[in-house]
C-alpha cells in the first residue's frame, strides 16, 4: 500500500482534475482512472524515497501534535529550516508535518 498523502499538491489535484474531466467526456472509465492514482501513489512515493538526497533541518516551537493510524502530525510555529550543510535559512510562522512510516509500505524500496 502507497501513502495517498501526494495527491493533495498541486500535481494530485491536477492528475485528478484531468481524469475527472476525461471520466465526464467518457474516455476513460472510473476504474482506469483508478488506477491511474494507484500507480501515481506508488510511483511519487518510490520516486521520493529513492532520488531525493538533500537534508533540511528545523527547528521551531510546538504547537500540538497527534498519533492516529500509525501518522504522526505535528503543527510547529515560528520555524526556521535550514538546508543541509548550512545552508540558506527560511522562516515560516506556521507549518503542518505529516510523518508517515514509510517501512511499512512494502511496495516502496
Amino acid at each position: 500500500m502507497s501513502y495517498q498523502l501526494y495527491r493533495n499538491t498541486t500535481l494530485g489535484h491536477t492528475l485528478q482534475e484531468s481524469l475527472d474531466e476525461l471520466i465526464q467526456m467518457g474516455q476513460i472509465s472510473p476504474q482506469l482512472a483508478l488506477k491511474v492514482l494507484l500507480q501515481f501513489d506508488k510511483a511519487i512515493n518510490q520516486a521520493l524515497a529513492s532520488r531525493v538526497k538533500s537534508k533540511v533541518t528545523f527547528k521551531g516551537k510546538l504547537n500540538t501534535y497527534r498519533f492516529c493510524d500509525n501518522v504522526w502530525t505535528f503543527v510547529l510555529n515560528n520555524v526556521d529550516f535550514r538546508e543541509q550543510p548550512a545552508g540558506e535559512i527560511a522562516r515560516v510562522e506556521k507549518v503542518k508535518i505529516v510523518a508517515c512510516d514509510g517501512k511499512s509500505m512494502g511496495d516502496v524500496k
